[in-house]
């Protein structure tokens, strides 16, 4: 688009496609409005749990993927770091799909010079890496949470009001759910500190934060299903925290189709 904001680079994780909590049409328009010349997807785009037990793939989760498709085809370059949700792409290191490749983690230098450890973060879950079975319970929770929330948010949209996460609100009010926050952000901190590196981004925990309170530069970039946010690269090198949850234009025509491209990661979910 003529009047889209350029930035050296964006980061996006957690956008689950494939769930009924994703807010694609909001990450879309967010996409339209948007460009860099680097795109890291900080994993969690595609959601493998939820297609694996359902299969849920409306258009306009499709039309994020072809949307992706063409920014690297016009010349953006496009990292996808695969997160647990999306898993089934940790067999695919080192390859590429319709010019996206696929890395285990990557350093992104920044146009300061810092240099940073770009990771998806559910590695240093504890629940995730030891007790899957209780990762599974969590998310089935968490599922059901956000169906509430979907309901609540059409009732808001009558009265003209914005996107608004329940599920988001009630994990800040829980304090296990702030000091689990707080353990992560200090655990990447120190990952990014045993790389030798300035700072981290990651995604994984849903809550977009950019701080040096661990003695580290940490970017979360937060998640396009509760706070639908997304970190973006001046090109001064500085960072920062995009939400995006109100359309800024009504849906325009693509221009090409990609569908049978943009199905093949998400048919390897299946």
């Amino acid at each position: 688009m003529a009047d889209a904001r350029h930035f050296r680079s964006l980061f996006i994780s957690d956008v689950h496609l494939g769930t009924k909590g994703c807010q694609a049409d909001l990450l879309l328009d967010f996409i339209r409005h948007h460009d860099a010349d680097t795109i890291y997807l900080v994993g969690d785009i595609i959601d493998g749990w939820r297609l694996r037990s359902g299969w849920y793939w409306p258009q306009a989760h499709n039309d994020v993927v072809q949307k992706l498709l063409r920014k690297g085809r016009k010349g953006a370059r496009i990292i996808y770091l695969p997160g647990n949700h999306d898993e089934f792409l940790r067999d695919y290191y080192g390859t590429h799909f319709g010019g996206i490749e696929v890395q285990e983690t990557a350093i992104h230098e920044a146009a300061d010079g810092r240099r940073y450890l770009v990771i998806h973060g559910d590695v240093f879950d504890m629940v995730v890496r030891h007790a899957r079975w209780l990762a599974f319970l969590g998310d089935w929770a968490y599922v059901f949470a956000l169906g509430v929330n979907t309901y609540l948010n059409r009732v808001r949209r009558m009265f003209g009001l914005n996107y608004w996460s329940l599920s988001q609100w009630a994990k800040l009010k829980v304090k296990n759910a702030v000091n689990y926050i707080g353990d992560f952000e200090a655990t990447l901190a120190g990952e990014a500190q045993r790389h030798q590196v300035d700072g981290v981004i990651c995604g994984h925990i849903h809550h977009a934060a950019i701080t040096d309170q661990h003695g580290t530069h940490y970017i979360n970039c937060g998640d396009w299903v509760e706070s639908c946010t997304a970190v973006a690269e001046h090109a001064d090198g500085r960072f920062e925290i995009i939400t995006w949850t109100t359309r800024a234009a009504a849906a325009e025509p693509d221009e090409e189709a990609e569908t049978e491209a943009a199905a093949v990661p998400a048919r390897a979910a299946a």
